[in-house]
């Protein structure tokens, strides 16, 4: 299981460990905005966001309208974007 995330056509940014980034989809649903992978930094206090989905391609968090935050526990976070990823220095916080 890997810790993946995607947005769907709703613009739900959504959270799970699964496979595949699909299976993060339920029936009907649509990930068109994309989607990536995620890790818990405590160093930051924050979620990290990083990579892109092979499946649906790099996350576009400008149509991001909601977080279903069920997916790693329920808390709300802060979130980090790593768009230079594996560098971790070039950090984007992400403003829903």
């Amino acid at each position: 299981m890997y810790q993946k995330f995607i947005i769907n056509q709703d613009g739900v940014l959504k959270f799970g460990n699964v496979y595949l980034h699909k299976d993060l989809l339920s029936h009907r649903e649509k990930c068109i905005y994309g989607g990536g992978l995620w890790k818990i930094d405590h160093s930051r206090n924050a979620i990290l966001l990083y990579g892109r989905s092979f499946d649906f391609g790099p996350p576009d968090f400008s149509y991001v309208k909601r977080i279903d935050w069920s997916g790693i526990g329920g808390t709300p976070q802060s979130l980090l974007y790593l768009p230079q990823w594996p560098d971790e220095t070039i950090v984007q916080p992400i403003m829903i």
